[in-house]
């Protein structure tokens, strides 16, 4: 494999795990669910990704600061944070999925709640008529597998990658390269005499 082509995979292990949770986030401001209302109003109570599904929000970020921090660890962080995107990535298609299949009546409860003063599960379902997805919680569905895939692609292709620049190593191998005056001062900061 080339050096072009591991970056190029890098590149894109790195932009998948960020364009999902990028979507992850714009989703959770979006309508996700609409709950209608048997109460004589008829009244349509419009339900967010963030209350319809409490984890999208945190997932989200976390995949934006993991695919951030991709670009500047090391190889055994590479490795874990692949893991980490795996996991993130399962935890929000299972949950995007859950609510696109079967709407569930807890999905709605926050809002429903809010707009009636009712409370509990048996109340909320029998004041709910319908429950109707929009495309959201699909388009989130596609986004976890985004960062799912960018999570398999690190793991895969992780050995390959070069480190990070100067300023993120934490030290030098005696003898290798030249040296400059820079590497003399981190020489005495470790308590090293730079002339030896």
């Amino acid at each position: 494999m080339t050096e072009g082509t591991t970056r190029r995979l890098r590149l894109s292990a790195v932009l998948a795990i960020l364009l999902g949770g990028a979507i992850g986030i714009i989703g959770s401001t979006q309508t996700w669910l609409t709950a209608t209302l048997n109460d004589g109003s008829e009244l349509a109570v419009p339900v967010p990704g963030a209350d319809a599904l409490a984890v999208l929000a945190p997932l989200s970020l976390a995949a934006l600061a993991l695919g951030l921090a991709l670009t500047i660890v090391g190889r055994v962080l590479r490795y874990v944070f692949a893991v980490i995107a795996i996991g993130l990535g399962a935890g929000l298609g299972w949950g995007s999925v859950r609510i696109a299949a079967e709407q569930p009546i807890d999905s709605v409860a926050g809002p429903v709640t809010e707009a009636t003063g009712l409370s509990g599960e048996a109340g909320i379902s029998g004041i709910v008529d319908q429950i109707t997805a929009t495309p959201w919680p699909g388009v989130t569905v596609a986004a976890s597998v985004l960062i799912l895939l960018g999570g398999v692609l690190v793991l895969a292709t992780a050995h390959r990658w070069t480190t990070g620049g100067r300023k993120y190593r934490t030290g030098r191998v005696a003898g290798t390269g030249p040296r400059d005056s820079i590497d003399s001062w981190d020489d005495l900061s470790r308590g090293e005499d730079p002339t030896s």
